[in-house]
């Protein structure tokens, strides 16, 4: 969970900084789970929710796959963990495609990055 949270920070700080709204990618996460609904604040619970459960999964294969896990493993997996989501799936969905996708592939290296920090300092791995 580590990883969920800080994964969006470089798409956030890229809205912040570009005066674009930083909740964008949530809204649009939400709108994958409610297509057609408008209100935010269930598009934000919609997208926690979403967000939440894919985070926790990509995290359970990334600690099969990562045997030793380190920055550019973590870097290598966002990379391609982004080039599943929105090259492969996110380009179908409207609410994805619209978002500027280098800060979305940022969320991702951030995201495998800080998934191979964790998981490269849980006891539980060690040798």
């Amino acid at each position: 969970m580590v990883a969920a949270v800080l994964s969006g920070a470089p798409s956030t700080l890229h809205a912040v900084l570009t005066g674009a709204d930083p909740w964008a990618a949530t809204l649009a996460a939400g709108s994958v789970v409610l297509p057609h609904e408008t209100r935010r604040a269930r598009l934000v619970l919609a997208a926690g929710v979403l967000h939440g459960a894919l985070s926790l999964g990509w995290a359970v294969v990334l600690a099969r796959i990562l045997r030793r896990p380190t920055a550019v493993s973590g870097a290598v997996a966002g990379l391609g963990i982004a080039a599943l989501d929105l090259g492969l799936i996110g380009r179908r969905l409207p609410s994805i495609r619209a978002l500027p996708q280098a800060p979305q592939v940022a969320d991702h290296v951030a995201y495998g990055v800080a998934v191979a920090m964790v998981l490269e300092r849980w006891p539980a791995r060690r040798p």
